[in-house]
């Protein structure tokens, strides 16, 4: 007697229990009801679609720094309608699957040996037959609301890899300008060639970003304020005046071995202050690019492909360092077009 006889109790195997009498769903036997389980599953697409359009709207519409509940507005608008709307599309799939699709039970004899010819003709076949209990066929208005909520799924897509940063090109401008104080970051204290000792490296900005309206306020303020700090950032480094060898028409741009460079690395745009004193080296701490301070932001290893951007300085009537112009270099990442537009700007200037 086999061990499966001996725990069944019995002197035969267990018999086939067989299947169990099917129930037939509401919609398999009712077409109004079938009907309107399709409409409110189309609904849900259709919904989910509006949604999507609704993230894009956020987007345009809602200012970064407005706050709904305590909460930043913009990132409330864009979970309540990309989530919802992709909830959406989830309830209604399932819904369809378990309401409207084939309910019929299938029994598959296992085997071991490898696929016929016969077998492969046959799961083709089976293919097509789920196609068909599918309803996709037979049930037009919920394939074509899917299709809408799904091609609705591309808008925010475009929204959200458009604010992966703004492009570079033509977006030369900073906050820099004639005359305009360069100041130590944090503190907005305006830099005399006083204050700096020969090795020294400081971080600065522009002295607009402390300056204020006729009302009080400040000109830069939340978004508008990191943006502009994320182009017009700034180092300024001393070192002794026979060690730097300025390019043609530079010789002016520092004051007695001060010299001003953007803060950006024109790699990937990581901001750089690491700085070596006796070679006069910056270092970028992402990926290792350094530069030559003394050599005119010269790349001297790593994968930077172009020189920091420098800003050139002169002193003001109270003996502050000033710049005498924007950067004439784009502030910005290496992208394959940068260095054609670079040369555009520069024919320009």
């Amino acid at each position: 007697m086999s061990d499966l006889e001996v725990r069944s109790g019995h002197d035969e195997p267990i018999p086939n229990p067989g299947l169990q009498e099917h129930q037939y769903r509401p919609q398999d036997v009712d077409p109004k009801q079938a009907r309107r389980t399709e409409r409110q599953i189309s609904a849900m697409f259709l919904v989910a679609a509006v949604l999507f359009v609704g993230f894009c709207a956020v987007y345009v519409f809602v200012d970064a720094d407005e706050t709904f509940l305590g909460w930043s507005a913009q990132n409330f608008g864009f979970g309540f309608t990309l989530g919802g709307a992709l909830l959406l599309i989830g309830i209604g799939i399932i819904q369809w699957a378990k309401k409207l699709m084939g309910d019929h039970e299938i029994v598959e004899m296992r085997h071991s040996a490898a696929s016929s010819a016969e077998d492969r003709t046959a799961v083709l076949a089976d293919i097509n037959a789920g196609l068909d209990e599918s309803g996709i066929g037979r049930r037009p208005m919920i394939v074509r609301s899917l299709g809408v909520a799904l091609g609705a799924l591309g808008l925010p897509a475009l929204f959200v890899l458009r604010d992966m940063g703004p492009l570079p090109y033509g977006h030369r401008n900073t906050v820099w300008k004639k005359g305009m104080r360069v100041v130590v970051d944090v503190t907005g204290e305006p830099i005399k060639p006083s204050d700096l000792r020969v090795g020294d490296l400081v971080n600065a900005e522009p002295a607009a970003f402390f300056e204020t309206d006729d009302e009080g306020k400040p000109l830069f303020h939340g978004t508008e304020l990191l943006q502009a700090k994320s182009k017009a950032a700034v180092i300024v480094v001393r070192m002794r005046p026979e060690s730097i060898r300025p390019a043609k028409g530079r010789e002016n741009w520092g004051i007695d071995g001060i010299l001003a460079y953007s803060k950006i690395c024109t790699h990937v745009g990581c901001p750089i202050s690491l700085w070596e004193q006796q070679t006069h080296h910056l270092l970028c701490p992402c990926h290792q690019s350094t530069f030559d301070l003394a050599d005119n932001g010269k790349v001297v290893f790593g994968p930077a492909h172009r020189p920091l951007p420098q800003l050139p300085l002169a002193l003001d009537s109270e003996g502050y360092l000033i710049a005498t112009r924007d950067f004439p270099e784009i502030v910005a990442p290496s992208y394959p077009r940068l260095a054609h537009d670079q040369k555009k700007l520069d024919e320009q200037a």
